[in-house]
């Protein structure tokens, strides 16, 4: 493309492909077994041919969030220019008149990530040098998540994570309490000393609770308890930080930098871990992960259930940000994950020495498989 051509670039068109895939095996966390996943997979298109691809996190109903990109984000930005990403990202959350959140802010996230995909591919850069990373080409990824549920599953899924090369692993936990110290202490036996051990309670607990597991989580040096506690319970983690020695981690459930700005704050969590498919895209993912810099508070971005490209931007967001810790690398199979890609060779699931590949081709550095979207559309 020319310079000029760059300078008249407009958005033409905006697509949303709801999906949903049933897993070859439930997921199982403390609220409960998932045994399929819904996202919402985002296209943005331009009068220069080119296309840039999104994702909304939208665990059950990816229909909804299609809905929303089409009728209510989709007139706020055609015509417009794509390279405006913080323009675009005010007007589509303009008809939100209440506080900012919930399924619009993660609608928003799907075209804001198109938009950054867009903006790679026009300057010819992969996103995180389009944003001045710190350099990576390969980062640290941890194997996530050991499912809750019995001994014997979580064991083989604990071996065949340190088989794999990991060196740091997550495991779920649930309650009581007694019942997640048996788990944390089962794993760490498995595992060994050597590796990084983390847990996610899927805010199981009340601070009372979280405490006692957070000090046994202490005694057998686990690096982090994730959202052991409510995620609107700012008040709580302030209190259960200064209660338990084990590193506090949160942030999956917040929109936006407003959301993570008291949990920053304040050092009530040591972990800030926003989803880019939820907290407003890579615009509002980025400022989270800059406040958590200034404050010293590690950042590792979140993936969960979610799907290739969400992982991708993952990955290129742990590329640019200087407090970066860990990606989180689901190693359950995900068809929403592996069969969205035209090809897997050197893509992010291939591990070496328990670190991930960034994706180096401009933009998100992912070419999305337009069968495979037709072949798991949701109705």
């Amino acid at each position: 493309m020319t310079s000029t051509a760059k300078a008249d670039l407009r958005i033409t068109d905006v697509i949303a492909h709801p999906l949903r895939a049933k897993l070859p095996q439930a997921q199982v966390t403390s609220q409960g077994d998932w045994p399929a996943l819904d996202i919402c997979v985002v296209e943005v298109r331009t009068d220069a041919g080119i296309t840039g691809w999104g994702e909304c996190l939208a665990r059950s109903s990816s229909v909804a969030y299609a809905a929303i990109v089409e009728r209510l984000l989709k007139p706020a930005v055609l015509g417009r220019d794509p390279l405006d990403a913080a323009a675009l990202w005010r007007a589509m959350r303009r008809p939100l008149t209440g506080r900012t959140g919930g399924m619009q802010i993660e609608a928003i996230a799907g075209v804001d990530i198109a938009l950054w995909d867009i903006a790679g591919k026009v300057a010819g850069l992969p996103l995180a040098k389009l944003l001045g990373g710190i350099g990576r080409t390969r980062v640290l990824a941890y194997a996530s998540s050991i499912n809750w549920g019995d001994d014997a599953r979580a064991e083989a899924e604990t071996r065949t994570a340190v088989a794999r090369g990991f060196r740091s692993i997550k495991v779920k936990i649930g309650g009581p309490p007694a019942a997640a110290i048996r788990r944390a202490e089962l794993i760490r036996k498995v595992a060994g000393d050597d590796l990084e051990l983390s847990v996610d309670a899927n805010w199981a607990f009340n601070v009372d609770e979280a405490t006692l597991v957070g000090e046994a989580l202490a005694a057998l040096r686990y690096s982090w308890f994730e959202e052991p506690i409510a995620a609107e319970d700012i008040d709580g983690y302030a209190r259960l930080r200064a209660r338990t020695r084990v590193r506090l981690a949160a942030g999956e459930s917040d929109f936006t930098v407003a959301d993570a700005r008291d949990l920053i704050a304040t050092r009530s969590v040591g972990v800030i871990q926003p989803d880019v498919a939820r907290s407003g895209g890579v615009s509002e993912t980025r400022r989270i992960a800059d406040l958590a810099d200034a404050f010293h508070v590690a950042y590792c971005p979140h993936v969960g259930w979610s799907g290739a490209i969400c992982a991708a931007a993952s990955l290129q967001l742990a590329a640019y940000a200087p407090n970066f810790h860990a990606f989180e690398c689901m190693v359950f199979d995900n068809p929403l994950r592996e069969a969205l890609l035209v090809s897997r060779a050197g893509s992010f699931q291939d591990l070496r020495e328990g670190l991930s590949d960034v994706p180096q081709g401009p933009g998100l550095g992912v070419e999305i498989d337009r069968d495979a979207l037709a072949r798991y559309r949701a109705s």
